[in-house]
């Protein structure tokens, strides 16, 4: 058992937590609003500090705030996976190193100011005294081991090498022992309403860790026998696979089942919001791996379905390379794809990141925190199918004509936004896409689309002109 290194608070400190523990201050709610704002902070540092290396993610890929009532232990558990301290931090931080803003504090409070301003003296962490007999803070940093905190505010903190608690990949855990008048903030409606009340707009997935009694009515034995079997061959599945989405009409339709429906597999259909939220934390269920069928994964095949596969991606090679070229950044990569039987293109995301549904959700966040959203927009894949007619004649196409041919650039967009469509994507210009179906009604009917000549009469007299033009048109793609 590790040794305990005890300290005492520093004095102001001390006289602060004296004062919480001593005095009645009816707006003690106030202390999760702090916590939930630490927790958002401690989040944002190792989010600024992963966009110059992305490897500091690696220990807890997730970023979130998570909230556990644990009624029988009377015991309030605030965790986030942001960056975490190290032993050094945690006795600076919480203890030996006065705030500027304390004295301050204490001479507002004196003055007749109200408790709910202790945040703004950055002091917010002491707030938690105003409902805890105990509290343990648990952290866990990437330069560091991970430890223990621990004070009952009676003068004195330990900071202890963990050798007992949960393992954190990466973050803090602040578990609050909760006085005897206090413990309505173990229930479920009680911390909803103060989460509503005071940090609604925080940018980051704060979730709720609740246990609910199901009461099930045991079926007849008889009954039981005959779907036995039937459940026993579901559970030979080595993976769970699920699909989320907008409505069920949507992902009902959607081109990722296709190969799945194929092979005989059940796909879970999740179309509620907080679906989205639970499965990035649901990793496995019984020993069974969840996969997202809209990210990319491994989908199990033959020998020969796999000889197959590999045939097909060298004879689509100059394909996907000419649709690389015409995309761009807007796609990570463009593949064969042995996933897709109807659709004849899809678009997948990598596994790190947001998948289509939840990108659709963040976006429609009012107060959304963009370089959030720009940072966990995943990746796009491209995948096309070569059993589709359309891309194997769009194989020939670019054969015939190369890829720098206007038809098959203005087909190839085409065939990507219809793309990002069909895969629960929104399409950043709907305007150019209206514009080439349009196009397409008038092939259709007949009318020929009036030859932009002036441009072209233009090349000869003014090629400058034409370059910065043509510059500009790289740029907006």
């Amino acid at each position: 058992m590790s040794k305990s290194e005890s300290y005492e608070f520093q004095a102001e400190i001390s006289q602060l937590m004296s004062l919480f523990i001593n005095t009645v201050y009816s707006n003690k709610e106030i202390f999760l609003r702090e916590l939930i704002s630490n927790a958002s902070d401690s989040l944002d540092k190792i989010r600024y500090q992963s966009l110059s290396d992305e490897k500091v993610l690696e220990s807890e890929p997730e970023l979130f705030i998570r909230i556990t009532p644990k009624p029988e232990e009377k015991v309030l558990e605030i965790r986030d996976s942001g960056i975490g301290m190290t032993k050094a931090e945690l006795v600076k931080n919480l203890g030996t190193i006065a705030k500027s803003g304390t004295k301050s504090f204490m001479e507002a409070l004196t003055a007749g100011a109200d408790v709910s301003m202790i945040g703004q003296f950055g002091v917010g962490f002491y707030s938690v005294f105003l409902v805890a007999d105990k509290v343990q803070v648990i952290s866990k940093s990437n330069d560091d081991e991970q430890y223990v905190w621990e004070s009952n505010a009676g003068g004195k903190f330990t900071v202890t090498l963990d050798e007992t608690n949960e393992r954190i990949g990466r973050g803090t855990i602040v578990r609050i022992f909760l006085k005897e008048d206090q413990l309505e903030y173990l229930e479920e409606k009680r911390i909803k309403e103060v989460v509503k009340k005071h940090s609604e707009f925080v940018a980051y997935p704060i979730q709720l860790v609740v246990t609910k009694e199901v009461e099930k009515k045991v079926e007849e034995e008889k009954k039981e026998e005959e779907t036995s079997d039937d459940k026993e061959a579901k559970l030979e599945e080595k993976n769970i696979y699920f699909i989320t989405g907008e409505s069920l009409k949507a992902v009902e339709k959607s081109p990722f089942l296709d190969a799945l429906k194929a092979k005989g597999f059940e796909v879970l259909f999740l179309v509620d919001p907080i679906d989205e939220y639970a499965m990035t934390q649901l990793k496995e269920f019984e020993d069974k791996k969840l996969v997202d069928i809209t990210k990319d994964f491994e989908l199990e095949e033959t020998e020969e379905e796999k000889k197959k596969r590999e045939e097909e991606i060298k004879e689509f090679e100059p394909l996907t390379k000419a649709l690389k070229d015409i995309l761009g950044d807007q796609v990570e990569k463009v593949v064969v794809s042995h996933k897709l039987v109807d659709s004849p293109a899809a678009i997948r995301t990598a596994q790190f990141g947001w998948s289509a549904n939840m990108e659709r959700i963040m976006k429609a966040q009012a107060l959304r925190d963009t370089s959030m959203s720009s940072y966990m927009s995943s990746k796009k894949i491209f995948e096309i199918s070569p059993s589709s007619p359309i891309i194997k004649a769009l194989k020939n196409k670019v054969e015939e004509n190369g890829p720098d041919d206007r038809v098959v650039k203005n087909l190839t967009t085409l065939l990507y936004d219809t793309a990002l469509l069909t895969s629960g994507f929104s399409l950043e210009e709907p305007t150019a896409f209206s514009k080439r179906v349009n196009s397409l009604i008038a092939l259709g009917l007949n009318i020929e689309e009036e030859e932009e000549a002036a441009p072209e009469a233009a090349t000869e007299t003014k090629p400058v002109a034409e370059e910065e033009a043509e510059s500009a048109m790289e740029e907006v793609d």
